[in-house]
């Protein structure tokens, strides 16, 4: 969604006639009712021949923050038996490589993926 803002910078860019056109076009869509049940977050990237525009919209919080639904003891359960799995199969440890890097070694292909077969 290209906002107002968005609009005035193409405008400001040089883009010519067509910003002209597109801002007129945008006016109406700025002054439109305003929803009080959450915010919008957006911002615009672009040249002098494209532009990207982005609004997120949700409710009053920090729209940075993502909620990770809570699990249930049978997937908790699940997940410690997967991991116990994956470490007595693939024994990881950890080397450093000849530049001082440490890096995590399998015994077993694949265990960078997590498989366990």
């Amino acid at each position: 969604m290209l906002t107002l803002r968005c609009a005035r910078t193409i405008l400001l860019s040089g883009a010519g006639l067509g910003a002209v056109l597109l801002s007129v076009l945008l006016v109406p869509a700025a002054s439109t009712a305003v929803r009080a049940d959450g915010m919008a977050v957006g911002g615009c990237v672009g040249t002098h021949y494209s532009i990207t525009c982005v609004t997120r919209w949700g409710g009053f919080s920090d729209p940075y923050i993502r909620l990770v639904p809570q699990r249930t003891e049978a997937e908790k359960a699940r997940s410690a038996e997967h991991d116990r799995k994956w470490q007595s199969h693939c024994k990881p440890v950890v080397v450093q490589d000849p530049y001082g890097v440490p890096r995590y070694e399998y015994a077993a292909p694949r265990c960078e993926f997590g498989v366990v077969e």
